[in-house]
């Protein structure tokens, strides 16, 4: 227990049935009780209503019946679900007002705060807004000022993502100096992205994947629009490592190989990408799902490994609105509650080696969601103006972030436990 809080530690001896030395005995061990929920916990296998207690801004307990005196504050959530905060794995929070910054400090990406807790996610990943020029920036300005916890897939060019010729820069992709920059912030930087190169050479791909293997970290690629086309198939099969990410998967986007093929079947070599290890992230963004793509391949059983929103501001105001509209989008293709919270909270946890986030066990921080799983009609867009009809929608009805209430739809929280101020 060496590390852990006082007061968590003290709440696990109680809980043990142990003597907590400084602690009163008419003092609760639990800062607060979620009671009577539905948790659902991939890692670590929990399907069912159970009560979670939190202690020091850690997971203290998951079990039935946890005595509500136990607890300073209790949360009624019967008849919602509960689930470790959701992990949105592929994002663009490197907001600023730089003109023709793009996504790297300028207004198309989003400030964190205002669009995570809001549908349960705790944690996002910005991938590419910033590069090993400009990520100490990128960490003053947003990292260290969001309450979201902000984690950093490092763009492959140097100055980031830029837009524009900024992008096509073949000497600004340098594979040691990106590596050498995830080295100075383990945990933080978590990843590698290339995207939006449109030249005929697989150069940003192959460094991008230099740097990966030097820092020991996954590569997100974003792939199309190159002239003349480059093949999907050598990427997934030749290019890409076991636990690196293609992102965009059930895209339709000019210049790049599609993972349905014009008779409407999963690409045989996709199956194969995804037998080697290769994962498949949902990425919707604003102009990256089809349904005219996920619909058969859900069919099929190619379900993505990982469901992200590429968060930002034209996708927010399109079909992908937020994480929770997106889970609840591909639950109507198919996709099982636990299915959709599994891929937003632990697979993309693992997929970025922050193990220790998306789930609930004892010591994790209690980044936790809880949300209401709505009944319809509902209805759906892709990102191409394609329409679905839906019977549910998943909605975020609480966020705690790391223990404290940061989001409240409806009040759940005690009232002497307002949602946290500023700092």
């Amino acid at each position: 227990m060496k590390g852990l809080p006082a007061p968590f530690v003290a709440a696990l001896l109680v809980t043990a049935g142990l003597a907590a030395p400084g602690l009163a005995e008419d003092t609760p061990p639990f800062d607060l009780l979620i009671r009577g929920g539905h948790v659902i916990d991939a890692k670590n296998g929990i399907d069912a209503v159970l009560d979670v207690a939190v202690a020091a801004g850690r997971v203290a307990s998951v079990a039935a019946a946890i005595p509500e005196k136990s607890a300073r504050e209790v949360i009624d959530a019967s008849g919602l679900y509960v689930v470790p905060g959701l992990v949105d794995m592929h994002a663009h929070v490197f907001f600023g007002t730089e003109k023709d910054a793009y996504l790297s400090s300028g207004p198309l990406a989003l400030p964190p705060d205002g669009f995570t807790f809001r549908s349960g996610v705790t944690t996002v990943v910005d991938v590419g807004g910033a590069g090993h020029k400009n990520f100490a920036q990128f960490k003053d300005e947003v990292i260290e000022r969001s309450k979201t916890r902000v984690l950093s897939f490092l763009n492959i060019v140097g100055s980031g993502m830029k837009g524009g010729a900024a992008e096509q820069n073949l000497a600004d992709m340098d594979s040691a100096l990106t590596a050498a920059r995830i080295a100075e912030f383990p945990g933080l930087v978590v990843g590698v992205k290339v995207a939006h190169y449109k030249g005929p050479e697989w150069i940003p791909v192959d460094r991008a994947v230099e740097a990966g293997k030097r820092a020991k970290v996954p590569v997100m690629v974003d792939f199309g629009d190159h002239d003349p086309p480059l093949s999907l198939r050598e990427l997934l099969l030749e290019h890409l490592r076991p636990g690196d990410i293609f992102t965009h998967t059930y895209a339709v986007i000019e210049g790049r190989g599609k993972v349905v093929d014009e008779r409407g079947q999963v690409e045989p070599f996709v199956w194969a990408a995804r037998k080697r290890g290769v994962l498949f992230d949902v990425g919707h963004g604003g102009a990256s799902f089809s349904y005219r793509q996920a619909e058969p391949a859900l069919r099929q059983g190619f379900a993505p490994d990982t469901i992200s929103t590429d968060l930002h501001a034209d996708s927010m105001n399109g079909g992908m609105k937020d994480l929770a509209n997106l889970l609840s989008k591909l639950m109507g293709l198919g996709m099982s509650l636990p299915d959709v919270v599994r891929c937003a909270t632990w697979a993309p946890a693992r997929a970025i080696k922050r193990e220790d986030l998306g789930h609930l066990g004892v010591g994790a921080p209690a980044d936790i969601a809880i949300l209401r799983l709505r009944e319809g009609p509902v209805g759906f867009l892709d990102a191409y103006g394609e329409r679905r009809a839906g019977a549910q929608r998943l909605e975020a009805e609480l966020t705690l972030r790391e223990g404290r209430v940061v989001w409240d739809l409806d009040g759940l929280a005690p009232a002497s436990k307002p949602v946290a101020a500023s700092k």
